[in-house]
């Protein structure tokens, strides 16, 4: 199931508050990059975040997802939670290396 362009939009909207985020659609999904970094994406109206140590630390109890057959657990971010999520997406960029 592909996600829908609706979700992408509130997504997004949940996330403007942040400058610097920017996405890519990828095979009827969206991934989703926080300055240049992929943080994580939207998966069949699933918002995943990658699992670094500090977004296990801020969202403890999400649940562990895949967002696709043959990919590595993501979280389930609870996008409703505006304040939580423009607090956790910088968290998981700063946890990953820079471009090289």
């Amino acid at each position: 199931m592909a996600s829908s362009k609706e979700y992408l939009d509130f997504v997004l909207e949940q996330l403007s508050d942040l400058d610097g985020i920017t996405h890519r659609a990828m095979m009827g999904e969206y991934i989703i990059y926080y300055c240049d970094k992929v943080i994580g994406g939207i998966y069949d109206d699933r918002f995943l975040v990658k699992n670094t140590k500090t977004a296990s630390l801020i969202i403890p109890d999400a649940p562990h997802e895949l967002p696709y057959e043959g990919a590595k657990e993501m979280l389930l971010a609870d996008i409703d939670n505006r304040e939580l999520i423009n607090m956790l997406i910088p968290a998981i960029a700063d946890d990953l290396p820079d471009k090289k």
